[in-house]
């Protein structure tokens, strides 16, 4: 599995760092995935809306509806007939290069196995409401999918009476036949979107709006092609005769030629296996989880810049229990906290400066407290060789734990090391220049990471890098573990292009 996932995240990342060269990486799709998921879901949803105006639901003028629509008013309600079928096919694909890009890094197993397992259902959804819009066209593809979904849900025997035999003859199929895939069309995409909501309930701060220049553009895109090649009927469905040759959408009906083909109990099998399997990769192997952060109450004053930190909703301020004289006290959710780091990064506390007592902080690491971060630092400086001594602070999903090279201490995020660090780097004399390295803005193992370290260097989120840092021995690399090389140039840049700390610029 471990190889699979390795071999995928190499592959996502020779497409995806080209991509963040030429746009930039907000304007990533691939960074974008759900997204443009949910984006695509409200223009299926708008552009259905407006169809159903056109729509009659009836054996007789289903059909007729759905020409008139694509012929007669071919320039508004045409057009969005085929926005509404390239929108799907698209939400479809999104969806299943988000599974796939998940799981290449690593992002579905321990605490996060919530979002995973919950898309399961999402997925089944999405194909459900595509499949029952495909019956309401009632042309020769709606007949033949009808066909095969009927024989399906026949197999399970959950009616007491068969209904494929309604698809086979004429006079069988009555117009409450539309009405009720009218209501299971309409009424399968809104639990679509209270489960979607479920999808990301344990993510704070999640994307469910790309940026607007990425939705325009693919609004843009999805515009033309439905002008350029709108969709089509496939001739009006005929109950005397059964569809030999029908045009197939491969996003929504992949699993149709098989079902004709084959056994129909074999089709059930491979569906029943692979949800089972996709549900519970979770937990096949199960993962090594680090431990979760913790919190001392005597240093921790309820300022709430941890919770609001945290990529997972892990961290909850509660009512004080120690009798401080603060309001409220940070509380880990040990069953959602990732072992990131991040909250020990943002808390105020965490400073290394202190020596008059135990470095202690408010939030912290049991894995790498501050205390060892600080004692790494101090170990890694006494190996630094040259006229400018440049120690790397890197996350260990990046580059630098690709490199793990001598001059670097690797943290679990970059987000991790609080801006006091590399204020005590510098002004203590460890080093004459720091190198953050981390994930790809794209592409972040944990999610905020990479953007609470750049507001923190801009001064932007607290706690700040302190104005007295002198900024320009200061480096920021985004890198990829397929991107070491790239790290090693920008270290040896910084090298070069960085003098040694002149003794007067050193900070007592």
């Amino acid at each position: 599995m471990g190889v699979l996932r390795r071999f995928l995240a190499g592959i996502f990342d020779r497409i995806e760092r080209p991509i963040d060269r030429l746009v930039g990486p907000s304007l990533n799709p691939l960074a974008q995935l759900g997204a443009l998921g949910f984006f695509h879901f409200w223009v299926v949803a708008v552009s259905g809306i407006y169809l159903f105006i056109f729509f009659d639901t009836g054996v007789e003028r289903a059909y007729a509806s759905v020409e008139s629509i694509t012929l007669a008013h071919w320039y508004h309600a045409g057009v969005m007939r085929s926005l509404h079928r390239y929108a799907s096919d698209l939400m479809v694909a999104l969806m299943l290069v988000h599974l796939l890009r998940e799981f290449a890094r690593d992002r579905y197993r321990g605490a996060r196995w919530f979002s995973w397992f919950t898309g399961m259902p999402v997925l089944w959804l999405v194909f459900i409401s595509g499949i029952t819009g495909y019956w309401l066209v009632w042309d020769r593809l709606a007949q033949y999918v009808a066909v095969v979904s009927s024989e399906l849900l026949d197999k399970l025997a959950i009616f007491g009476e068969p209904i494929a035999r309604n698809f086979v003859s004429t006079g069988t199929l009555t117009s409450r036949f539309f009405t009720l895939m009218v209501f299971l069309h309409i009424a399968v995409p809104l639990f679509l979107l209270f489960l979607m909501w479920v999808h990301i309930l344990r993510i704070s701060r999640p994307k469910v709006n790309p940026p607007r220049l990425l939705a325009g553009a693919s609004l843009g895109a999805l515009l033309v092609v439905s002008i350029l090649n709108p969709a089509r009927s496939q001739g009006p469905a005929d109950l005397s005769s059964l569809p030999v040759t029908v045009g197939l959408d491969w996003f929504f009906l992949p699993f149709y030629p098989i079902a004709d083909g084959v056994s129909l109990n074999l089709v059930w099998g491979i569906l029943v296996v692979a949800t089972i399997v996709l549900g519970a990769m979770p937990w096949l192997p199960p993962m090594r989880r680090p431990k979760a952060a913790v919190v001392d109450l005597p240093h921790c004053n309820g300022c709430t810049r941890c919770a609001e930190d945290c990529p997972y909703e892990a961290i909850r301020m509660k009512p004080r229990s120690d009798g401080l004289p603060f309001l409220t006290e940070a509380s880990v959710n040990a069953a959602l906290c990732v072992g990131c780091g991040i909250c020990m990064g943002s808390c105020p506390s965490s400073t290394p400066f202190r020596r008059s007592e135990e470095l202690v902080t408010g939030i912290d690491l049991p894995d790498q407290p501050l205390r060892v971060l600080r004692e790494q630092g101090h170990a890694v400086s006494a190996g630094l060789q040259g006229p400018t001594r440049v120690m790397v602070l890197g996350c260990e999903f990046s580059a630098a734990g690709r490199r793990k090279a001598p001059d670097t201490v690797l943290v679990p995020c970059v987000g991790m090391v609080p801006p006091s660090m590399i204020d005590y780097i510098l002004s203590r004399d460890l080093a004459d220049a720091v190198v953050l390295a981390g994930c790809p803005e794209s592409a972040g193992n944990h999610r905020l990471g990479v953007a609470w370290t750049k507001a923190r260097v801009d001064r932007t989120r607290d706690p700040y890098l302190r104005s007295r840092v002198p900024r320009e021995r200061l480096r920021m690399v985004w890198a990829s573990r397929s991107e070491a090389g790239r790290l090693d140039r920008e270290v040896a840049n910084a090298r070069e292009e960085i003098p040694p700390m002149p003794r007067k610029e050193r900070q007592q």
